[in-house]
């Protein structure tokens, strides 16, 4: 059986989540309030990333100076490990993100990074705001549900998934998953409902875990 590694990225990847970096440096503070909505369910993450960006006057590049050039973001520890264990005993590394595209892309090509296949929300930038579009795998735009629509399509392909994630997000496509490994408020999720995990603090813990799962 294929095996993919469905990976988040703010948070998991990043050690904090980028977009509510860029959210509360350049967009009204009221957006806080539609996190709140959108923790509680009541906001589909379409819905929330669409008002909450719109905010957003400043230009990509302005965005991405403040990405790639302000020292505030940094990437969890053991990311090219992992990348490189997935390389070398065929394991589909590949990114689901609630995240945008604009600034992930930017991130991995800062790193040297350009073979994994990134899925996130779409990003144009205008005088209305950053307009944020999610765009499922039959090229639909859809509003919530992002990531658990990847991880029924990699089923369907016939792969064995394993989810690594942070977010609240994340239960979702996990709870379709072979194996999850977790940490942040996913972690506290799964050990509320009660869904087998593993914990982890870095993604060296992911990797040298991989090496134990029977895989074959």
């Amino acid at each position: 059986m294929k095996t993919v590694v469905q990976c988040d990225f703010d948070g998991t990847i990043t050690e904090k989540d980028v977009s509510f970096l860029l959210l509360d440096a350049f967009a009204d503070s009221s957006w806080r309030q539609m996190l709140k909505e959108y923790q509680q369910g009541r906001l589909p993450v379409g819905t929330f990333n669409r008002r909450a960006f719109a905010m957003i006057k400043a230009d990509k590049q302005t965005l991405l100076d403040l990405v790639l050039n302000s020292g505030q973001v940094t990437i969890r520890p053991g990311f090219p490990e992992l990348r490189s264990y997935c390389s070398q005993n065929d394991l589909e590394l590949v990114i689901v993100s609630n995240g945008q595209d604009f600034y992930i892309d930017a991130i991995l090509s800062k790193l040297g990074i350009n073979d994994i296949e990134v899925f996130a929300a779409t990003s144009s930038f205008g005088p209305e705001g950053v307009e944020v579009r999610y765009i499922g795998p039959d090229g639909s735009e859809i509003e919530e549900s992002f990531k658990e629509t990847y991880t029924r399509l990699f089923l369907s392909r016939g792969y064995r998934i394993i989810y690594v994630g942070n977010g609240i997000s994340d239960i979702y496509a996990a709870r379709q998953a072979h194996h999850v490994f977790a940490t942040g408020d996913l972690l506290a999720r799964c050990r509320e409902t009660k869904l087998d995990c593993t914990p982890f603090d870095d993604l060296n813990d992911v990797a040298r875990s991989l090496a134990r799962l029977p895989l074959g």
